[in-house]
């Protein structure tokens, strides 16, 4: 699938990608003739016999029994008055963001629950613009993604390079000696750490690549080997001497943190300039509390600097330290235009807390470092710090805990929240699913992808979103099956959506006492009942226009479309949780998901930009038991059919409560997730009893 670097910010806000309002325009402005067809047909199938007009009646019947649409909503409401519809009428009305096959979000949506019953739009390792190994950072790739509607972005933080900073003198501008050695052995140290935590097998493949020797250093060894063959062979020149050491001159500049991925080659970016990118560009499109996730690897003089900086770049934006712990979330109402710092939690009692954990799960299981291992550079390096007090204390509503147990004792302090690996959510699930499910109707956690995903892939959300984890954290470069669920999931909605009944938590009940002021108290537990339904879904494919070609092909001529329909779903409630394994009964993974292909259909080849697929009906569920129609989802993609793999043209994801039924358009996104102005007109058939 593809990855992109991040677009400038006015084209970020035309990218989907999970969260952007959607004041986007959705009419079409100009219908190709193989669409057209199809429209006078529907017209003339509801017509009057006598005059071939639409009356009220007409008008009503087709809102009501093709549309599946009530009269009283906006979107049908300026039709359903009038009192006649001629086919300009008609066909305003199909053009118009009223046939679009997404239903918009509710206009109120409820902001009023705690955080932990939301799911929240969110991204890993927002600085990086390509793969996790040797892509660049950029403050852009965080306004890309704020623009795009992300709630919750990660930074991690390293300590400044003193060796980068510029020194001057006033008869010689060369760098320091001592300055070049440190960071000659920052340099060898990376590689070192880099090479020692890929797996044999892949290091054997990387080995003669130009990747795999940047990793392992060989270039750079080869090089200076060379040279210094070279200096031996040749001797010093008669009659020089060897100018005597400059002593290092004051730093103009201090030493400030920089962003970069650990014991990798990414290329670093300072972290200031990451605080005034997330400042200029965190409520441009939505005023919902934003998450900025730090882990942290510095020294605590460099977080007293991370401090000072935040404090100074986002100012009000920060939050108060409360009189008091906080006995409930507050909810995402409360926090409008707030930056939530979710970082460590130091007991207030401690000086300093352990060294941030959640790097080594980040690795691949069978490659975590190895303290015991002999290199020399490693050891002159120093190593992750611990976390200062005024720093922890940042995070106010988000005390991010070293995942133990579901039993450890902050597992029932409101505020805190776990991180774990997609591995790490795997192996509780197999053990106490019940019991994380639970824990995440009341409290926070987060999951992000395995770090053997080096080129950016996703995890599926869908199977951490039905454990009822809120933050599940994505590559927003990498566009793939797990982004198309997440755009799914989010489109319109501002990055947050309340969990359906069931996946939620307790509710504070808000009482205004005497003096005037408001307290919340503890409410009656809340529902517990999970709705399933029975799903039947067909899709009849009528025709396309405008569909956007795949990369490096721009011949129309060669272009042979199919449409290709899937629904993403998982077995009921139950059965999800069944997998907990017990000495008497396990039940195997593969059962928590739906067999592959099961849920899929395709149309037939046709060819050309404009298609006619001839009205071909998809028969994609037929009585689908224990669906959620809030944790469903129903993806379109157009695919090129060619020898061998078959290039992703253009795609939608819907969420299966805000699929429409009736005759809509299916309106496309091309494969680096931009508005493409290609549209599908279907037939949606969608039974939910």
């Amino acid at each position: 699938m593809a990855e992109t670097a991040p677009l400038p910010p006015s084209e970020s806000l035309h990218q989907a990608g999970g969260g952007q309002p959607g004041a986007e325009d959705c009419t079409i402005k100009e219908v190709k003739p193989s669409t057209l067809k199809y429209l006078e047909q529907i017209y003339a199938a509801h017509a009057s016999p006598a005059d071939k007009q639409w009356h009220k009646d007409s008008i009503i019947e087709f809102l009501h029994h093709s549309q599946a649409d009530k009269v009283t909503e906006p979107s049908s409401a300026h039709i359903a008055a009038r009192d006649g519809l001629d086919f300009a009428g008609f066909l305003q009305y199909m053009t118009s963001s009223a046939a679009n096959i997404l239903a918009p979000p509710p206009e109120t949506q409820d902001l009023t629950w705690p955080l932990a019953s939301y799911f929240i739009s969110s991204s890993h390792n927002t600085y990086l613009t390509g793969n996790q190994l040797n892509s660049d950072s950029d403050a852009d790739a965080y306004r890309n993604v704020l623009l795009r509607g992300c709630r919750c972005v990660e930074i991690d933080v390293w300590d400044g390079d003193d060796s980068d900073v510029e020194s001057s003198s006033s008869s010689d501008s060369s760098e320091d000696e001592n300055s070049k050695e440190i960071k000659a052995l920052r340099k060898a140290s990376r590689r070192e750490k880099l090479a020692s935590k890929l797996p044999g097998s892949l290091a054997s493949r990387l080995e003669k690549t130009s990747l795999g020797k940047k990793i392992t250093g060989k270039d750079a060894a080869e090089a200076e080997a060379t040279i210094e063959k070279q200096k031996s062979e040749d001797g010093p020149a008669a009659g020089t001497t060897t100018p005597p050491k400059k002593s290092p001159s004051p730093q103009a500049v201090a030493v400030e943190p920089r962003v970069l991925h650990g014991y990798t080659l990414t290329k670093e970016v300072s972290f200031r300039e990451v605080c005034v990118a997330i400042r200029e560009c965190a409520f441009v499109v939505s005023d919902l509390p934003l998450i900025v996730s730090l882990e942290v690897h510095c020294s605590q003089q460099q977080q007293e600097a991370m401090v000072r900086i935040m404090k100074e770049v986002w100012a009000d934006f920060l939050l108060p330290q409360p009189d008091d712990d906080a006995k409930f979330l507050p909810s995402p109402h409360d926090l409008r235009r707030k930056i939530l710092v979710k970082v460590k939690y130091v007991p207030p009692d401690h000086h300093a807390s352990s060294p941030d954990e959640d790097s080594a799960d980040r690795l691949p299981p069978d490659v975590k470092a190895d303290p015991k291992s002999p290199s020399t550079t490693q050891q002159k390096v120093k190593k992750a710090s611990k976390i200062i007090q005024a720093l922890s204390a940042l995070g106010v509503y988000t005390k991010g805990v070293s995942f133990k147990s579901l039993s450890q004792p902050e597992a029932t302090m409101p505020t805190h929240i776990f991180s774990l690996s997609e591995g790490g959510v795997a192996e509780v699930h197999e053990n106490e699913a019940a019991r994380l499910f639970e824990h995440n109707r009341e409290y926070l956690m987060r999951t992000y992808p395995s770090g053997m995903r080096i080129g950016s892939s996703n995890l599926d959300p869908l199977t951490f979103w039905r454990k009822g984890i809120q933050i599940v954290a994505l590559n927003w470069q990498k566009w793939d099956e797990g982004m198309m669920l997440n755009e799914g999931m989010f489109a319109g909605t501002g990055g947050y959506v309340l969990k359906p009944e069931g996946y939620r938590g307790r509710k504070p009940v808000v009482i205004s006492t005497a003096d005037g002021n408001e307290k919340k108290e503890a409410p009656v537990p809340a529902a517990e009942t999970i709705l399933h339904q029975t799903l039947d879904l067909s899709i009849t494919v009528l025709a396309a226009q405008s569909i956007p070609l795949p990369d490096d092909d721009d011949k129309e001529s060669g272009f042979k479309p199919y449409v290709k329909v899937e629904l993403h779903t998982e077995p009921p409630h139950d059965e999800h949780l069944s997998v907990t394994r017990t000495p008497s009964n396990f039940t195997s993974k593969s059962s928590t998901r739906a067999k592959e292909g099961e849920y899929k259909a395709r149309t037939k080849t046709q060819r050309g930009v404009n298609p006619d697929f001839k009205s071909e009906t998809l028969v994609v569920a037929k009585d689908v038991p224990g669906v959620v129609p809030e944790l469903a989802f129903v993806r379109f993609l157009v695919k090129d059919d060619e020898i061998g793999r078959d290039d992703l043209a253009a795609w939608a994801c819907v969420r299966l409560d805000r699929l429409r039924s009736g005759y809509r358009f299916v309106h496309l996104l091309d494969n680096k997730g931009r508005e493409s102005g290609g549209v599908i007109l279907v037939k949606v058939d969608k039974k939910l009893t």
